[in-house]
């Protein structure tokens, strides 16, 4: 038996996972590069291999196997990338169980969390709290048709595939003004990420962006006021490992958009903590543990939670396949993951189960 891992050199993921089984005493786990999966390089395993799948990261060969050929920071080809990404995820599956390996998740779940519309659909059935969705979406015309009819005037619309807020958009309308936040840049017809938050507040500019968008399918969800904490925004990520809750970062932001790499920064747990209550943070990761287990042969999620303004209301708005990219962040005190990162947490809780 040995481990691997399906990854991109060079990427934090796996190294971090070595880092992790290398201080736990198990072998240095053994590398296959996304690209050699996306080119359909024929697999080599054993019996009992556990193979790990991570995230096909910001490599270039990796993206444009996925996407096509193109500039690696350009928003769009999520239909293409989604359509290849899973049908190499099912090639891995068959590769692994004709060898009698093991792959520690499930293939069609990973493909789910990366259909925001999949997702959301899920979770609705299952009664998880989450953003209302307005009926599908192919343009700004139809866009603003929904909205009306809905009675919404603020909203987030997420491209289906995307991830990192890649061409997230966060629109509010009013009678006679639009403003749209994003990070995406608009140069000619052509859309690219950008690591600096902008409006566009015409609507020229606005139907534009949409309709970039669009043809790699739309997911639009009620904008919810967000929690304050020291005059900003805030969510939560929280990575559920074998359905537990056991670790927890605050976002924080300026902006609608609190990813890290967009401007936002870790908050205050314990403020967090000491402002819901201890009912209302067993509340919080309780909803957690119930998106979670809408995945229940995945074993590690990260949940990307709404806390409401007024710290009364819960909703999941992504559910992350690869979302425990926490560097430095140790387990929840009191949990099996006390003390341990996100990775030396699934080297000590899931592994034992999956190696013997």
């Amino acid at each position: 038996m040995s481990l691997v891992v399906v990854g991109t050199p060079g990427d934090r993921r796996p190294a971090l996972f070595a880092e992790a089984c290398r201080s736990a005493g198990l072998p240095e786990p053994r590398l296959v590069p996304w690209p050699d999966l996306l080119r359909g390089t024929p697999l080599a395993f054993d019996a009992g291999d556990v193979v790990r799948v991570d995230s096909p990261g910001e490599d270039a060969e990796a993206d444009a196997l996925l996407r096509g050929p193109g500039e690696p920071a350009r928003v769009g080809g999520g239909a293409r990338w989604h359509r290849t990404f899973t049908a190499a995820l099912r090639r891995l599956s068959s590769a692994a169980s004709a060898s009698g390996a093991r792959l520690l998740g499930d293939v069609d779940e990973i493909g789910v969390m990366f259909d925001k519309r999949l997702t959301h659909a899920r979770l609705l059935s299952a009664g998880v709290p989450v953003p209302a969705a307005l009926p599908e979406v192919d343009g700004y015309v139809a866009l603003r048709a929904r909205m009306d009819e809905a009675g919404e005037r603020r909203v987030f619309v997420k491209p289906a595939h995307g991830s990192s807020a890649s061409g997230v958009v966060a629109l509010q309308t009013a009678p006679g003004r639009v403003r749209a936040v994003t990070s995406a840049s608009m140069a000619g017809d052509m859309l690219f990420n950008s690591l600096r938050v902008r409006s566009y507040s015409t609507e020229e500019e606005v139907a534009a962006l949409i309709g970039l968008l669009a043809p790699d399918g739309l997911h639009v969800e009620r904008w919810l006021p967000k929690a304050t904490l020291g005059g900003r925004v805030f969510d939560l990520r929280v990575v559920l490992i074998g359905g537990e809750p056991t670790h927890a970062v605050v976002r924080t932001s300026r902006t609608p958009m609190t990813n890290l790499h967009l401007g936002g920064s870790r908050g205050d747990l314990g403020a967090v903590q000491r402002a819901l209550g201890e009912d209302g943070w067993r509340r919080a990761l309780d909803v957690c543990a119930r998106a979670a287990a809408c995945f229940p042969n995945s074993p590690m999620a990260g949940v990307d939670l709404l806390v409401g303004h007024g710290l009364k209301r819960f909703a999941v708005c992504e559910v992350n396949a690869f979302g425990d990219l926490l560097p430095g962040l140790t387990g929840l005190p009191g949990g099996g993951a006390e003390g341990l990162d996100t990775y030396g947490a699934q080297v000590r809780m899931v592994l034992p189960a999956w190696t013997t």
